[in-house]
């Protein structure tokens, strides 16, 4: 059995990334490893995406966005034997006081970046993340066994910032326990979503744009934004939809268990107006439950139009326009047989099962126990 030791957050303020943390546990768990997560406590609302794997909370964090833990090196020494550790995201101590307590005591370690040296990414909080990379980060991600990207357009920017260690290419994973068997409910009317954080990255003001559009063209057409986040940006979609004239716009704030599971199932297409997403969970959590996509090309998802379960598009404003338009006058009838695809697509690719036995691949190379697999690229 391997041990692994996992660092990162399971926090549900985290979004995405704490969910992918969460699914690559409950998969590696999945094919005989031992798994652990030590984090920081939740945030005030202390929801956790699960309960159901092993977790330590460290001490709160200290020094701001630093976020120091005093008691970070106590916890890991307490644990026992770890074969491997695993660090989720960037840019926090947690990471950094993993990788230092690793490098030291000669333990592999594998990092997953998350997203998060995507260019656009990298541009938020610039200053800060070159401070960052001078200081410790460059050398924690360099000195890593392994780097985990959700794809190879990840991979590409990881290489372009002169880093030349492995890079495992291994998507998010999604849970289909409770969704790939369900049929498809029949829409009463054209609802277009938008799932995730409400913040100007994202670029949600253009479905309002498009809904705008569409106004005369189409009659029966509903926009339902499913998150929250940045209160100025909503503030300011709520006022270009005044501006606008439109009655035809939700806001339903974040959603979680039943109630989220309702309103994603409940849409025609999800589109995903951000111009990156380094793989996308909201892609994911539509294509399982039978619902087609739009993303954008600066997403990896090509596979949408490979399996005819959605539209990969560039994501300008007439783009967006026409696409929805497209996908309201294809009728009921294909968007279903659309949905069809997409379950099928996320079974075949991107079950907890299949990339939990990836990741396990990955960890037993590393520990030499195994050949190299064939989604880890050297340089």
């Amino acid at each position: 059995m391997i041990n692994v030791l996992q660092f990162g957050t399971l926090d549900v303020a985290e979004g995405g990334p704490a969910l992918s943390t969460y699914l690559t546990m409950k998969g590696i768990n999945f094919c005989g490893c031992s798994s652990t997560i030590i984090m920081p406590p939740p945030s005030r609302s202390g929801r956790l995406v699960s309960e159901s794997v092993n977790r330590i909370y460290t001490a709160s964090p200290k020094l701001n966005k630093i976020e120091y833990i005093p008691n970070l090196k106590r916890i890991i020494e307490s644990i026992g034997k770890t074969d491997i550790f695993h660090i989720q995201g960037l840019w926090r101590y947690i990471g950094t006081g993993a990788a230092r307590y690793a490098q030291h005591h000669h333990i592999p370690y594998v990092i997953s970046l998350r997203g998060m040296l995507y260019p656009q990414a990298l541009a938020e909080s610039a200053m800060a993340k070159k401070l960052s990379l001078w200081l410790y980060q460059r050398k924690d991600l360099q000195q890593a066994a392994c780097i985990q990207a959700t794809c190879k357009e990840e991979m590409d920017h990881y290489r372009k910032l002169g880093f030349t260690n492995p890079v495992a290419v291994i998507a998010n994973p999604i849970d289909l326990d409770e969704y790939i068997d369900r049929a498809i409910p029949k829409k009463p009317h054209f609802k277009i979503g938008y799932l995730g954080r409400v913040h100007p990255r994202k670029h949600i003001e253009r479905l309002i744009y498009t809904m705008s559009t569409l106004k005369g063209k189409i009659n029966d057409v509903e926009l339902v934004v499913i998150g929250s986040g940045d209160e100025n940006y909503e503030s300011f979609l709520r006022k270009e939809i005044k501006r606008l004239n439109l009655n035809n716009v939700t806001f339903t704030g974040f959603l979680t268990g039943d109630k989220k599971d309702t309103a994603i199932r409940e849409l025609s297409v999800l589109a995903v107006p951000s111009d990156f997403e380094n793989f996308g969970n909201i892609v994911t959590e539509a294509l399982i439950r039978g619902v087609p996509v739009i993303a954008s090309t600066g997403m990896p998802w090509q596979e949408l139009e490979i399996y005819h379960c959605g539209w990969w598009i560039s994501n300008d404003q007439e783009s967006i326009n026409k696409t929805l338009l497209k996908a309201y006058e294809i009728g009921e009838k294909e968007r279903i047989k659309m949905g069809i695809n997409g379950k099928q697509l996320i079974k075949d690719n991107y079950s907890v099962e299949v990339l939990g036995k990836r990741m396990m691949l990955l960890y037993e190379w590393i520990l030499e126990k195994s050949d190299k697999p064939d989604f880890v690229y050297e340089n």
